[in-house]
Protein backbone atom coordinates (compact mmCIF):
# COMPACT_ATOMS: atom_id res chain seq x y z
CA UNK A 1 0.00 0.00 0.00
CA UNK A 2 2.95 2.31 0.64
CA UNK A 3 4.13 2.16 -2.98
CA UNK A 4 0.64 2.97 -4.23
CA UNK A 5 0.54 5.95 -1.84
CA UNK A 6 3.83 7.30 -3.26
CA UNK A 7 2.56 6.87 -6.83
CA UNK A 8 -0.72 8.68 -6.14
CA UNK A 9 0.97 11.55 -4.29
CA UNK A 10 3.67 11.72 -6.97
CA UNK A 11 1.10 11.85 -9.76
CA UNK A 12 -0.88 14.64 -8.10
CA UNK A 13 2.25 16.63 -7.23
CA UNK A 14 3.79 16.15 -10.68
CA UNK A 15 0.61 17.21 -12.45
CA UNK A 16 0.17 20.27 -10.21
CA UNK A 17 3.82 21.23 -10.69
CA UNK A 18 3.38 21.07 -14.46
CA UNK A 19 0.48 23.53 -14.14
CA UNK A 20 2.27 25.82 -11.67
CA UNK A 21 5.53 25.93 -13.63
CA UNK A 22 3.74 26.75 -16.91
CA UNK A 23 4.42 23.68 -18.92
CA UNK A 24 2.63 20.55 -19.98
CA UNK A 25 4.82 18.38 -17.78
CA UNK A 26 7.20 15.64 -18.76
CA UNK A 27 4.71 12.87 -19.45
CA UNK A 28 2.85 10.66 -16.97
CA UNK A 29 5.80 8.55 -15.80
CA UNK A 30 8.19 11.47 -15.42
CA UNK A 31 5.48 13.55 -13.71
CA UNK A 32 5.11 10.77 -11.14
CA UNK A 33 8.89 10.61 -10.66
CA UNK A 34 9.16 14.40 -10.35
CA UNK A 35 6.33 14.29 -7.80
CA UNK A 36 8.00 11.53 -5.79
CA UNK A 37 11.36 13.33 -5.81
CA UNK A 38 9.45 16.48 -4.94
CA UNK A 39 7.88 14.74 -1.95
CA UNK A 40 11.35 13.78 -0.75
CA UNK A 41 12.73 17.28 -1.32
CA UNK A 42 9.68 18.89 0.28
CA UNK A 43 9.88 16.58 3.28
CA UNK A 44 13.55 17.39 3.73
CA UNK A 45 12.89 21.16 3.49
CA UNK A 46 10.00 20.99 5.96
CA UNK A 47 12.07 18.96 8.46
CA UNK A 48 14.96 21.43 8.06
CA UNK A 49 12.52 24.25 8.89
CA UNK A 50 11.33 22.38 11.99
CA UNK A 51 7.91 21.20 10.83
CA UNK A 52 6.76 17.71 11.78
CA UNK A 53 5.67 15.34 9.02
CA UNK A 54 2.35 14.37 10.61
CA UNK A 55 -0.32 16.14 8.60
CA UNK A 56 -2.30 13.62 6.61
CA UNK A 57 -3.07 13.48 2.91
CA UNK A 58 -3.51 17.20 2.18
CA UNK A 59 -0.30 18.12 4.05
CA UNK A 60 1.61 15.39 2.20
CA UNK A 61 0.36 16.54 -1.20
CA UNK A 62 1.13 20.21 -0.46
CA UNK A 63 4.65 19.37 0.74
CA UNK A 64 5.17 17.18 -2.35
CA UNK A 65 4.01 20.01 -4.64
CA UNK A 66 6.33 22.47 -2.89
CA UNK A 67 9.25 20.08 -3.28
CA UNK A 68 8.38 19.25 -6.89
CA UNK A 69 8.24 22.95 -7.78
CA UNK A 70 11.66 23.47 -6.19
CA UNK A 71 13.02 20.38 -7.94
CA UNK A 72 11.62 21.46 -11.34
CA UNK A 73 13.00 24.97 -10.86
CA UNK A 74 16.45 23.52 -10.13
CA UNK A 75 16.19 21.19 -13.14
CA UNK A 76 15.37 24.13 -15.39
CA UNK A 77 18.29 26.12 -13.99
CA UNK A 78 20.66 23.25 -14.70
CA UNK A 79 19.29 22.48 -18.18
CA UNK A 80 19.05 26.11 -19.23
CA UNK A 81 15.25 26.32 -19.01
CA UNK A 82 14.62 23.88 -21.83
CA UNK A 83 11.00 22.78 -21.55
CA UNK A 84 9.68 19.95 -23.65
CA UNK A 85 6.09 21.01 -23.05
CA UNK A 86 3.88 21.73 -26.04
CA UNK A 87 2.16 24.59 -24.19
CA UNK A 88 5.12 26.97 -24.47
CA UNK A 89 4.00 29.98 -26.52
CA UNK A 90 7.54 31.07 -27.33
CA UNK A 91 8.09 27.88 -29.33
CA UNK A 92 5.09 28.51 -31.55
CA UNK A 93 6.27 31.99 -32.56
Amino acid sequence: MGVLWWIVVGLIAGWATGKIMRGSGYGPVMDILVGIVGALVGGWVMRALGFAGQGGLIYTILVAILGAVLFTWLLRLITGGKDRGAGDIRRAA
